[in-house]
C-alpha cells in the first residue's frame, strides 16, 4: 500500500447487553459525529469481537477481517483487521453499577482495528495489559487508559520491524501437532478450496490460520482483498516486475511471483467467522475461503461449508472432496522433506516454551521452518515453469536443458500440479512472472529422489512414535500386574489345597494297608469267628474306606492345575512306593495303589484267597 494512505488504528469497546446482545458502546480515534460501523456496514463487528464460548474463559482473543469502503482516491476499498480482548467480572464488584446491568457478570471486549495484521504480536500483548488494567479499576466509566492506548498505537505500528511481523504466531506448534499434514494444508491452501478450521479455543483457532498463510512469503502484508469475495482492487493494480536484484531478497521474491495471490476475487479470509456470516460462505460468488469457527453446529454441516475440515481439538483433517483428496496425496520427495522438518521440531521441542528450540539453536526454529518453506515454494514455481516449457517445446529437443533430467514437477505430484494450474492464483502468477524462472532458481525438489530404505525406516519410526504406546499401555501394565499377582495367589492357594487333599488320601491309604497287614498275621479262628459273627462287618471291611470325598476334592483341584498334574502324580507314586515296600517286594504293588484297582489277600482257616477291591483313584 505504498501508493495509498494508511488508515489510522481504531479502538472500540463492545459490551454484551442482556436484552440487545453484543453491541458497540464507544469509539476512540475517530472524529466526532462519525461512526465507522455505520459508514462501513460493520453490523457483524460485535459478534466477531465477542466470540462464541468467550464467557467460559477469564480472557480470550478473537481475530477477524472487515471491509472498509472507499473514502477517496488515496483510500480505496480495502481490508481491515481486528483483534479483540474479552474479559468478564462479577457485577457485584463494580464500584458504580449501572441500572441496566441485571446479570451477575459483566462481559466486555476492547477491540483494535488496523490496516495490516503484521503487528498483531505486539498489539496483542499491550491489549491484554490494557484490558486487564481497565477491568481492575472496577469502573467502566473511567476511559483514560483506553484513550492513551489508542494514541500510542500509531507509534507501535511504526516501530514494528519487518523481522518482527511473525511474533506470536505458533508455527512450531503447528508443525508439532500436525507433522506431515502441515504440507498437506500448505498445498491445499494453494489450490484455494473451502477450508474450515474448528476449535473450542478462539485464539488458537485464529493464530493457526495466520501461521499457515504466513508460510507464503509476503502474504501477511498483501491481504488487501481478503475481507470480501467481491474485492479485487489490489490484484488489478499488480504489475509484472521489470528488474531483478538477486542480492535483494524482496526483489527476488517479487520477480518469482511471490506472494501468490490466494485471496482475491471470490475468496475470503475470516480467522473467526460467527454464525451470522454463514450466508456469505454459502453465497454463489464465494468460491474459496479460509475461515474458523468455535461453534460445533458447523461440524454437522461440514459437507456444505467445507472441502476440508481441520479440527484443532482432535488434531484431525477431513477432506470431503474426492478430487481434492487425490491431489493432496504427498509424493515421496514431499514426505521426505516434511518429515525432516517435523523431526527437527520434535527433537528440539520444549513443553515449557514451545516457541523456541530447547537447544536455543537454528535447527527447528521458526526462522528455519520459514526458510525451508520459502525454498520449497521457489523450487515449486520454477519446476512448474519448466514443466510448461517442456510442454511447449516437446518436439524441439534443442530447447531443453541438458542439466535437468526429465520433468522436475513430477516430484511435487502430477495431480497437484494439474490442479494448481487451474486456480485463480496460478492465473495471476502466470500473468505476473517471466516464462524462464527456472533460469533464476533451479527447478528441482529440495528432497528429490526415489524411495530409499532410510525413508521407510524413518516413516515406520515416526508412525510407531505417533502411537504413544508407552502412554497408552502404562495403565494397562499396572492393571495386568495386579491381575498377575492375584492370579499367582489363587494358583498358589489351589496347589496348597491340592497338596493337603493328597496328604489326606495318602494317610487313608496308609492306614488301609496297615489294617490289611494286621489281618494277614492274625490267627485263623479269630478271623473265622469274626467273619461268622458279623458278616455285614466283613463285607464293609472288604469294601475298604470310602474315598469319594477325597476323589471329588482331588478332581476339582486337578481341573484348576492341569499343567502340573503329571509331575504331581509321578511324585505321589514314588512316595507311595516307598511307603508300601515292607509289605511286598513287588515294586508295582505301591504303584497300583494310586494308578488303578488292585486286590489285597488275607489268609483264613481253609487257606482260601478272598479278593477285596480297593477304591479307584483317577488322577
Amino acid at each position: 500500500m505504498s501508493d495509498t494512505e494508511a488508515s489510522p488504528p481504531l479502538v472500540t469497546i463492545v459490551g454484551f447487553h442482556h436484552a440487545r446482545g453484543p453491541e458497540i458502546e464507544r469509539w476512540f480515534g475517530v472524529e466526532d459525529g462519525h461512526d465507522p460501523a455505520v459508514e462501513n456496514d460493520w453490523h457483524l463487528l460485535p459478534f466477531m469481537a465477542l466470540s462464541d464460548g468467550a464467557h467460559a474463559s477469564v480472557e480470550d482473543f478473537s481475530y477477524f477481517t472487515l471491509r472498509q469502503s472507499a473514502t477517496s482516491e488515496k483510500r480505496p476499498v480495502t481490508s481491515l483487521f481486528g483483534i479483540s480482548c474479552t474479559r468478564q467480572m462479577d457485577a457485584n464488584d463494580l464500584l458504580n453499577r449501572p441500572p441496566d446491568v441485571t446479570r451477575s457478570t459483566v462481559q466486555k471486549a476492547v477491540v483494535v482495528i488496523t490496516d495490516s495484521p503484521h503487528a498483531f504480536g505486539q498489539i496483542r500483548e499491550k491489549l491484554s495489559m490494557v484490558t486487564t488494567a481497565w477491568f481492575a479499576q472496577r469502573d467502566f466509566t473511567d476511559l483514560d487508559i483506553i484513550k492513551k492506548f489508542q494514541e500510542s498505537l500509531s507509534q507501535t505500528l511504526h516501530d514494528v520491524a519487518v523481522d518482527d511481523q511473525y511474533l506470536g504466531l505458533p508455527l512450531r506448534a503447528l508443525i508439532h501437532d500436525f507433522r506431515h499434514q502441515v504440507l498437506v494444508l500448505f498445498k491445499c491452501l494453494l489450490l484455494q478450496p473451502k477450508m474450515l478450521f474448528f476449535g473450542s479455543r478462539c485464539e488458537q483457532l485464529c493464530m493457526m490460520q495466520f501461521s499457515l498463510i504466513s508460510l507464503i512469503p509476503g502474504l501477511l502484508r498483501s491481504l488487501q482483498d481478503c475481507a470480501d469475495p467481491e474485492m479485487d482492487d489490489h490484484q488489478r493494480s499488480l504489475v509484472r516486475p521489470s528488474s531483478l536484484r538477486t542480492s535483494d531478497r524482496n526483489s527476488l521474491l517479487s520477480y518469482m511471483g511471490l506472494p501468490l495471490q490466494i485471496f482475491g476475487k471470490g475468496s475470503l479470509f475470516g480467522p473467526y467467522t460467527p454464525l451470522q456470516q454463514l450466508d456469505v460462505l454459502a453465497d454463489e460468488g464465494t468460491k474459496s475461503y479460509v475461515v474458523g469457527s468455535t461453534n460445533s453446529l458447523l461440524l454437522q454441516q461440514k459437507d456444505r461449508y467445507s472441502d476440508i475440515l481441520i479440527n484443532l481439538d482432535e488434531r484431525t483433517m477431513n477432506i470431503t472432496s474426492t478430487s481434492l483428496r487425490a491431489a493432496l496425496s504427498l509424493s515421496v520427495a514431499d514426505r521426505r522433506w516434511i518429515d525432516f522438518i517435523a523431526q527437527s521440531v520434535q527433537d528440539t521441542w520444549d513443553d515449557s516454551d514451545p516457541s523456541r528450540p530447547n537447544t536455543m539453536g537454528y535447527m527447528g526454529s521458526e526462522e528455519f521452518i520459514r526458510l525451508q518453506f520459502e525454498e520449497y515454494l521457489l523450487s515449486l514455481v520454477a519446476s512448474v515453469k519448466y514443466h510448461m516449457h517442456l510442454e511447449e517445446n516437446r518436439n524441439d529437443p534443442k530447447m531443453l536443458i541438458s542439466e535437468i533430467e526429465g520433468d522436475p514437477s513430477l516430484e511435487f505430484g502430477s495431480e497437484w500440479v494439474d490442479a494448481w494450474m487451474r486456480t485463480d492464483n496460478f492465473r495471476m502468477f502466470e500473468k505476473l512472472t517471466d516464462s524462464h524462472l527456472f533460469d533464476i532458481v533451479e527447478p528441482r525438489h529440495p528432497c528429490a529422489g526415489a524411495l530409499t530404505i532410510e525413508d521407510i525406516q524413518r516413516r515406520l519410526s515416526q508412525q510407531i512414535s505417533e502411537l504413544h504406546l508407552d502412554e497408552r499401555f502404562h495403565s494397562s501394565k499396572e492393571v495386568l500386574g495386579k491381575h498377575l499377582a492375584t492370579g499367582q495367589k489363587k494358583v498358589s492357594s489351589a496347589f496348597n489345597q491340592f497338596w493337603a487333599d493328597l496328604e489326606v488320601m495318602r494317610e487313608a491309604q496308609r492306614k488301609r494297608n496297615e489294617s490289611g497287614q494286621a489281618a494277614a498275621v492274625s490267627p485263623p479262628p479269630a478271623a473265622t469267628a469274626t467273619a461268622a459273627v458279623s458278616p455285614d462287618r466283613g463285607s464293609r471291611a472288604r469294601r475298604g474306606p470310602d474315598l469319594s470325598g477325597a476323589q471329588a476334592t482331588v478332581s476339582a483341584a486337578s481341573s484348576r492345575a492341569t499343567a502340573y498334574l503329571s509331575s504331581w502324580a509321578s511324585w505321589a507314586a514314588d512316595k507311595s512306593r516307598g511307603a508300601t515296600s515292607p509289605r511286598s517286594p513287588d515294586p508295582t504293588s505301591a504303584v497300583g495303589a494310586l494308578d488303578g484297582p488292585q486286590t489285597v489277600t488275607a489268609n483264613n482257616s481253609d487257606d482260601e484267597r478272598t479278593k477285596r477291591p480297593t477304591g479307584h483313584i483317577d488322577l
